[in-house]
């Protein structure tokens, strides 16, 4: 992950405490973002979670996915109804949406060590069990594929259900962007991806996956419950044409459709993959 530039935070946070915790997958997945490039891991940013200031940035991209770390992540969600289920997903996967949440984005990479995957955003009407799918978008994830069993540095993304409740970026929130948005010039990658491309603009949107994070503080907090060396700093933001270090990459257009799209009162999720996956019963 491309270095973010360390940098005092100048815009104060206004965001919501104690929203709605990441959901673990069966086997919870570490995910580590390394140093900054663009995607998935360790933001060296050192944002107060209480004041909601960053005093300086930090990266994501690098997967981390311990298994024992579902079991002992906090943030776990209530399992969901069965439903007119979304399609690909196993029984075990489809519990782990909560009852409550009525969007959720399911990321499904090619299989398990490859990088390229597929973006749907599927929806339910309130009290309804049927879920509608919505445009299907390419996308990018770590550079080794996934895993669920994340470490710090191993370049896969995290396989689970995870809850998203904050985002932020470079630049500044798209009109009607509903969830809490921290504008921090300290969003900065630097350097080049994996593959060698550059890196300038990926962080120009994020939104933070509750993998290892603590929900309703900016994407640059660098507090993980569950350790370091499970890594964090997994997000969602703006592709650079390669493969990341742990987050899920998708084009700007999209990113900021999503924006303005994600609603906290529908308390949105992302399942994450690859194509197959199938969690134990136990998981």
């Amino acid at each position: 992950m491309a270095r973010h530039a360390q940098s005092r935070a100048r815009t104060r946070l206004s965001r919501r405490s104690k929203a709605v915790g990441g959901l673990a997958l069966s086997t919870l997945v570490g995910t580590a973002l390394w140093a900054w490039p663009a995607s998935g891991d360790d933001h060296n940013s050192a944002t107060d979670a209480k004041s909601t200031t960053s005093s300086t940035a930090s990266g994501p991209d690098t997967p981390r996915v311990p298994v024992s770390a579902a079991k002992s992540a906090p943030n776990a969600a209530p399992n969901a109804p069965a439903g007119r289920p979304i399609p690909g997903l196993s029984d075990a996967a489809r519990k782990r949406i909560p009852a409550d949440s009525r969007q959720a984005l399911v990321v499904t990479g090619k299989g398990m060590d490859s990088f390229e995957s597929r973006v749907v955003l599927y929806t339910r009407e309130e009290g309804s069990d049927d879920w509608e799918p919505g445009p299907t978008w390419s996308a990018h994830n770590a550079a080794h594929g996934w895993t669920d069993d994340h470490r710090y540095g191993d370049l896969r993304s995290p396989i689970g259900v995870f809850s998203l409740t904050d985002a932020g970026g470079l630049l500044a929130a798209p009109g009607d962007t509903k969830l809490p948005y921290d504008h921090n010039s300290s969003f900065v990658a630097d350097g080049t991806g994996v593959e060698g491309e550059p890196l300038a603009g990926a962080f120009d949107y994020v939104i933070a996956i509750n993998y290892n994070r603590d929900p309703g503080t900016s994407p640059l907090d660098q507090h993980r419950p569950l350790g370091d060396a499970k890594g964090g700093g997994v997000w969602l933001h703006v592709d650079h044409d390669g493969p990341t270090q742990g987050c899920v990459s998708l084009k700007p257009k999209v990113m900021q459709e999503l924006l303005r799209t994600l609603d906290p009162d529908l308390h949105p999720v992302i399942v994450m993959g690859p194509a197959g996956y199938r969690p134990s019963a136990d998981d």
